[in-house]
């Protein structure tokens, strides 16, 4: 089922999230599925739940184009970051239209569960490091406008 993405202004999207207990309800699978579904349909790259209208430490990301295959995170954290950084344009499903160049830590370590609770830890860098670094922003409550240091497109859409 497709969800109906949060924009911006909405609270949700600025609100710091529920960790997930485990085992995972049903409810919370079928969210999962549901989001999976849904970053495929607005050919996003990547989806955090309070995008969806749900206060919970989950996010997936979708790769698929760059031969990664789609995943979900469950409590999901930032276990080690490079001093080195890199800027990358960002835009974001929740506040469409606009674009900014962002800068984060080039590479990470990443740590999660999926959904049986097993522990995932990978490190990356590249557009993974990106992707993961933007949606756990979003189970934070931080969005990619508090970190845009030049707007590339659409800052005239922002009203707040």
């Amino acid at each position: 089922m497709i969800l109906k993405i949060a924009t911006y202004p909405n609270k949700i999207l600025e609100t710091p999230c529920e960790e997930v207990g485990f085992p995972v309800p049903d409810a919370v699978r079928q969210l999962i599925k549901n989001m999976l579904e849904t970053v495929r349909d607005a050919n996003g790259i990547g989806l955090a739940a309070p995008q969806v209208n749900k206060n919970l430490r989950i996010i997936v990301v979708n790769l698929e184009y760059a031969g990664i295959p789609a995943f979900a995170l469950i409590n999901p954290k930032v276990a080690w970051s490079s001093k080195k950084t890199t800027e990358m344009e960002e835009g974001c499903l929740s506040i469409p239209g606009v674009f900014g160049m962002v800068e984060r830590p080039e590479k990470i370590t990443f740590s999660g569960q999926d959904i049986n609770g097993k522990i995932i830890t990978a490190r990356c860098g590249g557009i993974l490091s990106k992707v993961v670094q933007h949606e756990i922003d979003h189970t934070n409550g931080i969005l990619i406008l508090e970190k845009i240091k030049k707007y590339t497109q659409g800052k005239e859409l922002l009203k707040k």
